[in-house]
């Protein structure tokens, strides 16, 4: 009896641990399925388990070919997350090369940071501390509501150029920064109450870099506003995705720059949302070749993913990469200390298909955010 009860947990835990690896492939915007995407690191330690239980019981009862037939599956699906994972180890080639392995670059360096607050959080001057310590030259603040922007009132005298927009229920953002703005823009690009910030920053011994600071809305958080007496409902990966394809489009329309683009993306480095943003743009993930540096949940050590993103065109090299504490917020900052370097103008075009996959991504996110009624305009 307990033999066929301990291969019976062997069997339900990896069959639904191989169910949920490979769900997200579901071409479906549901959150119920995209949000599998997130937890792939701790998927393959959960694969432990039952590869721990079949060699007891394949040791308590001899092996047999059914062992075998689970042992393959854990190990296909070991290898699918892993698959995910190590190109963001070491064992990996990067993708933004160290800037010491480049002594021929003109040495310029700015440092960027970029830090979901969490509205909710009321720890102004552990954060003012932070931003005085790290001393960046580019900083985006996520979910900056009136308390936030009023603790953060000394960051204006600090920094000579602000862009941004204070809004409630964490969908405001700003950015401060040391470098003259010779264009600046706050977009909805796809929802009316979710702010982007487009600013062309003028770098000295640089000069013009284009930037983009994004928030997209979650998959699988509950609207807000319930519509026709109904309760809300959660909210698909549909207008997030969108909103990564109208960046993509914006950084392929002036691809000869240089362009920084960073923010929360709702969005794990990973997925394939965020890999079809990376081929489409050719903009380059620090990670990739180093390491996760999973920035959400931060008060949650065994439930952390890398959502927080900054992704930059070649011609830039890397100096430093790191997370920070935000005091009282669920997300590490991420900082980055950039340095300038030749830019290759040979930018390899996207293929067709992916053009027409981000194309339907756009107008499937316009449809959702205009069930919603939070749309703002059909797309181009």
């Amino acid at each position: 009896m307990a033999s066929k009860f301990l291969l019976w947990t062997i069997r339900v835990l990896t069959f639904c641990i191989a169910l949920v690896s490979v769900l997200p492939e579901v071409p479906s915007g549901q959150w119920w399925i995209m949000l599998w995407e997130f937890p792939r690191l701790q998927l393959a330690w959960a694969l432990l388990l039952p590869l721990v239980l079949l060699a007891v019981h394949s040791w308590w009862k001899r092996p047999r070919k059914e062992h075998a037939v689970w042992l393959g599956i854990i190990l296909a699906a070991g290898i699918w997350q892993l698959s995910h994972i190590l190109p963001f180890t070491p064992v990996w080639q990067t993708e933004v090369p160290d800037a010491e392995t480049h002594p021929n670059n003109a040495g310029a360096t700015f440092k960027v940071m970029t830090a979901n607050v969490t509205y909710t959080n009321d720890h102004y001057s552990e954060v003012l501390e932070l931003v005085r310590r790290e001393d960046p030259d580019l900083v985006l603040m996520l979910e900056i509501n009136s308390e936030w922007n009023e603790g953060l009132a000394p960051l204006n005298e600090r920094y000579a150029h602000r862009i941004g927009e204070v809004r409630g229920e964490g969908l405001g953002m700003v950015l401060w920064s040391k470098f003259p703005l010779l264009e600046q823009e706050v977009k909805y690009l796809v929802s009316e109450r979710r702010p982007s910030i487009f600013a062309t920053l003028d770098i000295p011994g640089i000069g013009p870099v284009r930037y983009v600071g994004i928030h997209p809305v979650p998959p699988g958080l509950r609207d807000r506003i319930a519509r026709n007496d109904q309760t809300s409902e959660r909210r698909d990966s549909r207008v997030r995705d969108a909103e990564l394809m109208l960046v993509a489009r914006e950084v392929e329309k002036d691809a000869d720059n240089r362009w920084i683009v960073t923010g929360d993306f709702n969005d794990v480095a990973w997925s394939d949302t965020t890999q079809l943003f990376s081929d489409l743009t050719d903009l380059k993930d620090p990670r990739r070749g180093r390491r996760l540096l999973s920035t959400y949940h931060a008060q949650r050590p065994l439930w952390r993913y890398p959502i927080d993103h900054l992704f930059v065109s070649d011609g830039f090299h890397l100096a430093d990469f790191g997370r920070q504490r935000v005091f009282g917020s669920d997300h590490f900052a991420i900082t980055a200390t950039l340095s300038v370097a030749n830019k290759d103008m040979a930018k390899p075009r996207a293929s067709e298909e992916e053009e027409e996959k981000a194309k339907e991504m756009v107008e499937e996110g316009f449809e959702d955010a205009a069930e919603h009624e939070v749309s703002t305009s059909q797309p181009d």
